[in-house]
């Protein structure tokens, strides 16, 4: 990973993003492609089924202590809202209904945000749009830390705070990189998440909304799920700014693994992924891409070179005409 010395500023380039130039190349080559884009008829069903999971362990934790709580709230509950919140991702890209029923992609998404406890599916759809179009742009893609991350986050006890705080930055860092008006179904979003809490409240009391945002909160931050929110864009190597993971977890993720093609073709619903890495091997195989999510958190932790620095950073057309 070249010299052994801490970051001072983003890796700055002058080029557009590779994604829509290896898109175009690989649908001339392998046309057949274009079949796996659409709805994945598989998803609503299986994102049911996890909010109605989560509805019953409200009810078996109404009277657990305090201590077994959070204990679940790591170790099950969080994973299952992790997994929801990259059910929502995929969702935002219309896989669920099509892109021809888009708000009920959107009203399918907020059913999904139920257990994560706090309003958070339609204000991501509206930055993730701009992270896919403007990768990397300078006050554009809300995903690129701060300048105040990118100095102060940078010792080994730092990063670990860093990562930690996860959820609280996504939640902040929009309103200062990129601040947009909020819209009515954001208002809508809001007002369907907080009823929702407050029926768990009145039905079973303060600790299964405990167990729900503590799951939210702790798995989006030091757990080894949320490793993937570093291994997808992080330089690991100089130059190459997207990542894969091809690893078990995978399969509780809806395959945000598969990175590289995601970005390359953001339409295709991730249970498809990993036909679009066996059709065109040759264009990823050769590609860096990471095994382990751990192992990615441990090295972004130790290694002086990684930190909140590690992106790399563009100009984008629409920063400039701003």
């Amino acid at each position: 990973m070249g010299n052994k010395v801490v970051r001072h500023d983003f890796e700055w380039v002058y080029t557009d993003q590779p994604h829509s130039d290896r898109r175009k190349e690989i649908l001339a080559k392998y046309p057949q492609i274009k079949n796996l884009m659409g709805p994945d008829p598989h998803l609503k069903w299986i994102v049911s089924s996890m909010v109605l999971v989560q509805l019953l362990c409200c009810y078996l934790v109404r009277d657990l202590s305090w201590k077994w709580l959070f204990f679940w709230s790591y170790v099950f509950g969080g994973v299952i809202n992790h997994s929801l919140t990259l059910a929502i991702h995929d969702i935002s890209h219309n896989v669920a209904f099509g892109n021809k029923a888009a708000k009920w992609n959107r009203f399918f998404a907020m059913f999904a945000n139920l257990p994560i406890a706090v309003p958070y599916s339609t204000s991501f759809k509206k930055y993730h749009i701009d992270h896919h179009r403007y990768l990397g742009g300078d006050g554009l893609d809300v995903d690129i830390p701060t300048d105040f991350e990118g100095r102060f986050f940078c010792t080994p006890i730092r990063k670990i705070l860093w990562i930690v705080l996860q959820p609280l930055l996504y939640v902040l860092r929009p309103l200062y990189v990129n601040p947009k008006p909020v819209t009515q179904l954001e208002v809508i979003n809001a007002l369907v998440q907080f009823s929702f809490d407050m029926v768990i409240y009145y039905l079973w009391g303060l600790k299964p909304v405990a167990y729900l945002l503590a799951g939210s909160v702790l798995s989006m931050g030091f757990h080894p799920i949320s490793g993937h929110f570093i291994a997808e864009h992080y330089m690991f190597l100089k130059g190459f700014e997207t990542y894969s993971y091809y690893g078990p977890l995978n399969l509780l993720t809806f395959n945000v693994g598969y990175h590289m093609e995601h970005h390359d073709f953001p339409s295709i619903p991730g249970s498809k992924l990993p036909l679009v890495r066996k059709i065109a091997s040759e264009y990823y195989d050769t590609l860096p891409y990471h095994t382990s999510w751990g192992r990615v958190l441990w090295d972004f932790i130790f290694c002086k070179e990684l930190g909140p620095f590690s992106r790399i950073k563009r100009e984008c057309e629409l920063a400039k005409k701003d």
